[in-house]
């Protein structure tokens, strides 16, 4: 009898936490990544333009270019500049994230318990840790405690545009795990807006929004039936659909982002063949189409124009500053999207890697998810929404609010910038000493 029939089976391999997820995943994220970098920098372009200008000898024209209505009074449409920004264009920013989360809990990474429950859960503690963080500060403000869910948001383009300059190097992995923790992070403010910040809610128009929810729905279904001569776009008949349920949405009380995810989650992620037709490969739905043409009109108008009219806080010099900066309103979000985001991710995906028995992938450290972390505490575009829903805007606590969610945005993207680019240049070094081998098909092993 052989020595080898004696020894003991080698022990399960256990589960690991964020792992590298699939190649096509892979491929798909390292292109947004670069098409998010230029909408990044439009977007604090914009803010920038807009705080300077807000605080110049000027700042009475921004006022009144921001306050200035247009639209019909029928349907509430009678709105100022800076209120279609953040009802109208920021809607289709809150489309894109619609697309998105379709996409990824269909025919994604997220349709994988395994793979979803780490992104989803530190999400979810970073969401909670800032929110308690900012109750803490503000405890006995009640004007003050309204703002609990302004530190809660993580800005997908901004932390993406972040991670895109100076993450070249760093592990699919991460950037995946940052991509879906923002995405699951959107749909949580989504739902936060849509429960904490609605209010004098009409049912009759609700009722009256379903009847283009459904039209929307049917003819996004039945793309291939309504278009097949190619002679007319799939935008031409959804637009108009999609235009009018987003205006009885507005005109019910729910706020009017509320029904871009909405729209979003009634394209189909992927197409199915009519009778007769055979299933291809590259038979995509529509969601990955919109997200692909879309994308553009997102990161580089809707958004960027949406900072320029939210943006605009007056400081009111030195003074005006140091009373900011003193607020607890400040404090409170600081330290939330600071402090709060970096224990809330980081805590939470150490806690559910311990309950779960599993690994760190190993091609990751724990450096690096505390990096990404404090990218996570970028809350530029939802929190700006966020504090003029909870403030109003133009008020001393909604400024006071944003110069908050500057000086978090900042800190967060110096911090998680300086950890991510030391390790950067570590996978870098690593990369150099250790190539990648490829198979006939261009594939590298590691995903095979």
């Amino acid at each position: 009898m052989s020595s080898t029939e004696h020894q003991p089976p080698d022990p399960p391999a256990r589960p690991t936490t964020l792992g590298r997820g699939s190649y096509a995943e892979t491929l798909r994220v390292a292109d947004l990544l670069r098409k998010e970098t230029i909408g990044g920098m439009l977007l604090v372009a914009a803010a920038v333009v807009a705080i300077v200008w807000a605080n110049s000898p000027f700042a009475g024209s921004y006022v009144a270019l921001r306050d200035l209505e247009v639209g019909y009074e029928p349907w509430h449409l009678r709105l100022s500049l800076g209120a279609w920004a953040s009802d109208g264009l920021l809607a289709i920013f809150f489309f894109m994230v619609g697309l998105e989360l379709k996409r990824e809990v269909m025919i994604g990474d997220l349709r994988r318990w395994d793979r979803a429950v780490v992104p989803v859960a530190a999400a979810v503690g970073g969401v909670v840790v800032p929110a308690l963080v900012y109750v803490a500060v503000n405890q006995g403000s009640p004007d003050a405690l309204v703002g609990w869910a302004v530190p809660t948001a993580t800005d997908i383009a901004f932390a993406v545009a972040v991670l895109a300059i100076i993450g070249s190097h760093l592990p699919p992995a991460l950037r995946i795990f940052l991509l879906t923790l923002a995405v699951v992070d959107d749909l949580i403010a989504i739902l936060i807006i849509a429960l904490v910040y609605s209010s004098g809610i009409e049912p009759q128009m609700l009722l009256w929004a379903l009847l283009p929810l459904a039209a929307y729905a049917l003819l996004a279904r039945r793309r291939r039936l309504i278009f097949r001569s190619g002679q007319l776009p799939a935008w031409l008949l959804l637009l108009p659909v999609g235009a009018v349920f987003w205006a009885l949405v507005h005109a019910s009380g729910i706020h009017a982002t509320i029904a871009g995810v909405v729209l979003g989650f009634a394209v189909p992620a992927r197409l199915r063949p009519e009778a007769g037709e055979p299933d291809g490969p590259d038979d995509h739905g529509l969601a990955e189409i919109f997200e692909h043409r879309l994308r553009p009109l997102s990161a580089g108008l809707a958004v960027p124009v949406f900072a320029f009219f939210s943006a605009g806080v007056t400081v009111g010099g030195w003074d005006g500053l140091t009373t900011a900066l003193a607020s607890t309103v400040t404090l409170g979000i600081v330290a939330g999207l600071v402090v709060g985001k970096i224990v809330g991710i980081t805590g939470t995906t150490y806690l559910v890697t311990r309950l779960t028995r599993s690994e760190l992938d190993p091609s990751l450290r724990w450096i690096d998810v505390v990096g990404v972390s404090a990218l996570g505490g970028i809350g530029f575009t939802v929190s700006l929404l966020v504090a003029e829903l909870s403030f109003g805007a133009g008020t001393e606590l909604g400024d006071h609010a944003k110069v908050g969610i500057f000086l978090a945005s900042l800190v967060a993207a110096l911090l998680g910038a300086a950890v991510l680019t030391a390790r950067n240049r570590h996978y870098a070094q690593l990369a150099e000493a250790d190539s990648v081998d490829l198979d006939a098909d261009g594939i590298p092993d590691a995903y095979q």
